[in-house]
């Protein structure tokens, strides 16, 4: 438990900064304390969807991983951030994705922060 919420914040982060940085992807909401439980919200519908879709778009694009040597992951993870945004703008939640593009650089910035904040934060895991 204590893993899974370690994880959620971190992903929480990681999209804030996702949101701070790349212009194409908005999170609003108003005061600091809306926009932190809207990203927290966000974080765990994008745990929800790398945990039960992208598995199975990983096992149908397997080809392509071996094509692309492995570049195809960042397709995926951006598809995985598109379709978060997506869940959210269904859930009413303030946090959208404008297009491919700033889904690419989004999911790039996501996956650095978080690796870095996993790093840093250490896992008992491990």
């Amino acid at each position: 438990m204590k893993h899974f919420v370690l994880k959620t914040l971190v992903n929480a982060a990681a999209i804030w900064v996702a949101a701070w940085v790349v212009k194409g992807i908005t999170l609003s909401g108003g005061t600091w304390g809306k926009q932190a439980l809207t990203v927290i919200a966000v974080a765990l519908i994008f745990g929800v969807v790398n945990w039960l879709i992208k598995p199975l778009v990983k096992f149908f694009s397997f080809p392509l991983f071996i094509l692309t040597l492995g570049l195809f992951t960042f397709v995926i993870n951006a598809l995985m951030l598109w379709l978060t945004s997506a869940a959210s703008d269904q859930l009413k939640l303030n946090f959208h994705v404008n297009g491919f593009l700033p889904a690419l650089f989004g999911s790039l910035i996501i996956s650095v922060v978080a690796w870095g904040l996993h790093l840093a934060l250490g896992d008992e895991r491990d």
